[in-house]
């Protein structure tokens, strides 16, 4: 049976049936009034962008009720914002929406006798109530309208944002599942399962996402070749993925010897290009320091200097209506600030995390038993954050009850929580180091023995009992002891080989191990050759141990970054209030004697002494976060921030700022 093609209105895909082909879910009541509402509009041709951009974004509803539900959700939010904001303007005083539109017809030349009072009195309604109705029915309308427009536009920009992260994920993805393919190409596997094998890796992200559809579009239609070549033509990357597919299905059906030609060539090709990536994702990087170090240091100068321009300017210091009551234009500028760092550190670290490759980048998982995640608090970060927690909380209840301010007990709290979260991702990150630099020994160790002619278990436990491989000495002897359970004397069968190297993975835990160890799971039971696999694997893994190494280096110049920008700004802060702001607050005291007009009630050393305190150590999370998030990830961001937190504390107290 072949599926309709997914550019008709009346495809699987685009029918209330989804992606699946399988029978009709029953939809939900919201589901079914936005159906019979809107469906119509995803066949019209404003929505054509919309259409390819669905067809790469691997949702599993379909593209005219997930559209349905878009216009729905427009229309309720319209009528929800547009009432509100009719109900606001209703509920303003008469008297200032009256003085407010006589000052703006006044200014525009068209307040009197014609005016607004006039149109207002024309229906013998109050002036004020006609005008509340007219304005507050034509905000209202505004606002809704421009609620549905806006909700419409952000779901199309959301299915073109999913495709856009679908393509990142494959380019990053796809030259390791194509080593892995040209591993297995030396097997007596099909086609089929070359795929299937690659499919059920997680570790290859959107690539095996893309190869389950192909495989699962083949068990619909009973033909491999098809299933490729729709994900070749529904891709988001039709410059990497869609001409992979379509070579290796015309040389797969040139046979084995062609297949594993082309696919050397093409990993070949694929590393090239990752590594062109990389060197741009490595300028990128050096261009995101430079703003960085620009945009932080400028808010803290900027306080400093309006600070001191307030005591010469008195407009600085009058009073601005907020939400949150009067505050004075400086004190606004101030938080201002402090909030627009914190922002930027937070978007900084985010995007560094992004640019680290995906084979760089550890995950830690928390366990779900209370007993077991206390058991691993001192050596997975997961853990630790949530053991952790009370500490920081305590400090924070601790120094509030002892009379200290609140953004002081706030910073309190944070270093009693993220310090010892911080220690513990550090030592997990060197146990890490170690354990990879030690995998790349074993390989090699097991390569040498299997090109001997040993069977794979017999080789592993030659280098457990001979090789001394440090952190990673456990592991292997847990490897050992698990591939010999009930073959003792020969190698392990398929079955127990795959489950005691998965075990392998799981107890190293890095990303390392699970590429290049889980590149063997696959191959051996392909049944490719030995020796190639282990050929293979000792060059990725001397490939991946030499990137680890080179990004390490890399990163720690913008760890330095962090720290000199961190340790600059505290400097900065501190000379001004201990000499300059001093020196200001004299000389209010002396201006009768000294002739100088200056308002003894500009200066108050120890308000914008805090206030700089506060600017100061919302610069030294955003840098810490920077730093952290340079060197190893979120969780050393909170060992960096914390210290660097705990540091201007000091200084300031030391100083006597504070």
């Amino acid at each position: 049976m072949s599926e309709r093609p997914d550019s008709t209105p009346a495809s699987d895909a685009d029918s209330p049936r989804g992606r699946s082909g399988g029978a009709t879910r029953s939809l939900g009541a919201f589901d079914r009034a936005a159906y019979a509402l809107f469906a119509g509009r995803a066949d019209s041709r404003r929505h054509e962008r919309d259409r390819r951009a669905y067809r790469g974004t691997n949702l599993t509803v379909a593209f005219d009720l997930y559209l349905a539900r878009v216009y729905a959700l427009s229309w309720l939010l319209a009528v929800l914002f547009g009432g509100f904001a009719a109900a606001v303007v209703l509920a303003l005083p008469p008297a200032l929406l009256e003085s407010a539109a006589a000052t703006l017809l006044e200014r525009i030349g068209q307040i009197g006798d014609g005016g607004l009072r006039g149109v207002a009195a024309a229906d013998g309604l109050p002036p004020t109530d006609r005008t509340l109705a007219v304005l507050a029915g034509g905000l209202g309308l505004l606002v809704a309208t421009g609620v549905r427009f806006g909700v419409v536009y952000a779901g199309g920009r959301h299915l073109r944002w999913r495709t856009t992260a679908r393509r990142a994920s494959i380019n990053r993805t796809l030259p390791s599942a194509v080593r892995y393919l040209n591993v297995l190409a030396s097997g007596s596997d099909s086609r089929r399962a070359m795929l299937r094998r690659v499919a059920d890796t997680d570790a290859y992200g959107e690539t095996a996402v893309a190869l389950r559809k192909a495989l699962n579009t083949a068990a619909m239609t009973g033909n491999v070749d098809e299933g490729l070549r729709r994900v070749a033509r529904d891709t988001p990357a039709q410059d990497t993925l869609a001409p992979f597919l379509l070579k290796f299905r015309e040389h797969a059906e040139q046979g084995s010897d062609a297949l594993g030609e082309y696919l050397a060539m093409e990993s070949r090709m694929l590393r090239h290009r990752q590594d062109r990536d990389r060197r741009r994702a490595e300028g990128f990087l050096e261009l995101l320091a430079e703003l960085f170090v620009v945009l932080l240091v400028l808010p803290a100068l900027l306080v400093i200097v309006l600070t001191v321009m307030s005591i010469i300017s008195p407009a600085l210091a009058a009073p601005v209506r907020t939400p949150f009551g009067a505050v004075t234009l400086r004190a606004l500028a101030v938080y201002g600030s402090a909030a627009f760092i914190l922002a930027i550190g937070i978007g900084t670290a985010g995007l560094v995390g992004r640019l680290r490759p995906p084979d760089q980048h550890v995950v830690y998982r928390r366990p779900e038993r209370a007993t077991e995640l206390l058991r691993t608090a001192t050596t997975n970060p997961a853990s630790a954050a949530v053991a952790f927690a009370p500490i920081g909380v305590a400090a924070f209840v601790a120094s509030v009850l002892l009379g200290v301010d609140a953004v002081v007990a706030l910073l309190v709290g944070y270093v009693g929580f993220a310090v010892p979260v911080g220690l513990v991702s550090v030592r997990r990150a060197r146990l890490d180091d170690a354990k990879d630099h030690e995998l790349k020994d074993f390989v090699h160790a097991v390569s040498g023995h299997v090109n001997l002619g040993r069977p794979f278990s017999a080789a592993v436990e030659h280098v457990a009992r001979d090789v001394d491989l440090g952190a990673l000495n456990p592991d292997v002897a847990d490897l050992s002891l698990n591939l010999h359970l009930t073959t003792p004397g020969g190698d392990a069968g398929t079955d127990l080989r795959t489950a005691a190297l998965d075990r392998f993975v799981d107890r190293v835990g890095t990303p390392m191990a699970e590429q290049t160890v889980g590149l063997v799971i696959g191959a051996l039971d392909a049944g490719s050759d030995t020796g190639v696999v282990f050929e293979t694997l000792q060059g990725e893994v001397g490939r991946l141990y030499h990137e680890k190494r080179a990004l390490r280096s890399g990163m720690l110049v913008y760890v330095a970054v962090g720290w000199t920008t961190a340790l600059l700004v505290v400097g900065i802060s501190v000379a001004t209030s201990a000499h300059v702001f001093a020196g200001f607050d004299r000389l209010s005291t002396m201006s009768e004697l000294s002739g100088v007009a200056v308002d003894p009630g500009a200066v108050d050393l120890a308000r914008d002494q805090y206030r700089v305190y506060v600017t100061t150590q919302a610069t030294m999370l955003a840098s810490g976060w920077f730093a952290g998030a340079a060197s190893r990830g979120p969780y050393e961001a909170l060992l960096h921030s914390g210290c660097l937190v705990a540091v201007c504390h000091v200084v300031f107290t030391g100083a006597g700022l504070i």
